[in-house]
């Protein structure tokens, strides 16, 4: 069991050293292309991944704070989710008010074209019984 754990780490270690540097944007690959961090991982499959991590890939500090943590503990300012938000709130008042005028407009439009055809039916009833 301990053979095999000698064989299996570092290939762990490989793979997941090969994923990241693909996945990793071309712009963050320090020092060599990213295509030559790929060769030197796959190559030296012990070496290569352990020098990946620790001076191939830029790692980037949390704004604002050194953990994630922190960083959120400082931002309680920050809106999560829309109906947290008061200018989105606002926005979409002011559309619930352009809808209702645009309905109101629209049944005023109606009721005046209802009107019409009464006044038009009234007036063909009348010439169809003078006539």
């Amino acid at each position: 069991m301990l053979r095999a754990l000698m064989y299996i780490l570092p290939l762990a270690l490989t793979i997941y050293a090969f994923i990241d540097c693909l996945n990793t944007p071309e712009d963050e690959a320090k020092h060599l292309p990213k295509v030559v961090w790929v060769v030197i991982i796959l190559l030296f499959w012990i070496v290569g991944p352990i020098v990946w991590f620790a001076a191939g890939k830029m790692r980037h500090a949390p704004a604002g704070g050194r953990t994630p943590s922190e960083w959120h503990r400082n931002h309680r300012s920050e809106w999560v989710a829309p109906d947290d938000n008061p200018e989105f709130l606002k926005s979409l008042r002011e559309e619930n008010k352009k809808d209702e005028a645009l309905l109101k407009d629209w049944e005023a439009d109606l009721r005046r074209r209802e009107e019409e055809l009464k006044r038009r039916e009234q007036g063909k009833a009348g010439e169809d019984t003078e006539g």
